[in-house]
């Protein structure tokens, strides 16, 4: 438990209220926000995740590691929105909890998978990788939904040059966590050349349908690039395209209708994927670029021999949207 007091920054309030810093009046006034449960931070001062985090380390046990989301976002891999849950892993010993705005979980951790930060520890990046998949178990989505959540989140982190597919092979090998077996699939599926987390479940979703999708494909004329696709499904020409909000304004909007008519004059063939369709069913996607295919006289499916991880019956049999 760490006791400096700085009134100006996160602290205690009870350990403020102790050394004669505050009054509780104060903490229950104006000036002062509450973070969690006797944890305050000057009202004026920007709430971040990282910010959270370094007020949650105030009352966790000093053995807590803080890992996911969390920690990568600590890193610079803004994975955790402001008041999303901050994330520990504790040592199966100890106890703790719970507390509205900390998710912990009870697991195996060594200490060489994490070292010392603010008081209390911060994980290491292979191990922050590995939990950014585990925090997922016990089940409580589907196989395929669960994927779409853990590969955005690795291929994002793997991004960032923190870590390597190498190291993370190497690192979970032979280990035995509960969701260890998702843990390594959506491993298989991390491609860091992906941009955007939505573009990676897109790709997630295209995988689930037996598709095997080329990232940000380029398309080029004299050594030179004249065009980027998000997915390409390169034997049939065809795009596959996330439009998320950015996309909206008129002149992204007229730049995108433009590209678009252009490479279809060229044999392209498009699907345009907006947020609200990313974030409904996963099978009316895979419908839409079966339907794309139909229409051009093609087969209806791009399989691959290197799907190994999904197969269509399984994706549409699952019960994770």
């Amino acid at each position: 438990m760490n006791t400096t007091i700085d009134i100006n920054d996160v602290f205690r309030g009870s350990v403020a209220k102790a050394h004669g810093y505050v009054t509780a009046a104060e903490l229950r006034g104006p000036r002062f926000r509450r973070l969690f449960q006797d944890v305050y931070v000057p009202a004026h001062v920007p709430v971040t995740h990282e910010l959270r985090c370094r007020g949650a380390a105030l009352i966790v046990p000093k053995e807590a590691v803080l890992t996911g989301r969390s920690a990568a976002t600590v890193l610079g891999v803004e994975l955790a929105k402001p008041y999303d849950p901050v994330e520990f892993v504790v040592p199966e010993a100890h106890r703790f909890g719970p507390i509205k705005g900390i998710h912990v979980r009870r697991t195996e951790v060594k200490p060489k998978e994490s070292r010392p930060w603010n008081g209390i520890r911060i994980a290491r990046p292979w191990r922050i990788a590995l939990d950014l998949v585990l925090r997922l178990s016990p089940r409580v989505h589907g196989w395929v939904r669960r994927l779409r959540i853990a590969v955005p989140d690795l291929d994002a982190f793997v991004r960032s040059g923190r870590v390597t597919v190498t190291k993370l092979r190497r690192t979970w090998r032979g280990r035995r966590n509960r969701g260890i077996r998702l843990a390594r699939a959506a491993l298989s599926m991390v491609d860091p050349r992906a941009e955007s987390l939505p573009e990676s479940e897109l790709r997630v979703v295209l995988r689930a349908g037996g598709f095997d999708p080329i990232p940000q494909y380029s398309i080029t004329r004299k050594g030179r690039e004249v065009a980027r696709l998000d997915l390409v499904l390169e034997d049939t020409k065809t795009a596959v395209e996330y439009d998320g909000r950015w996309h909206r304004s008129r002149r992204n909007i007229r730049r995108d209708k433009a590209r678009r008519k252009r490479l279809m004059t060229e044999g392209w063939n498009f699907v345009i994927v907006t947020a609200e369709k990313l974030a409904g069913d996963h099978r009316r996607i895979l419908e839409e670029v079966r339907r794309a295919q139909f229409r051009r006289g093609l087969p209806g499916t791009s399989r691959s021999r290197r799907c190994r991880v999904f197969s269509a019956r399984a994706a549409n049999s699952s019960s994770g949207g």
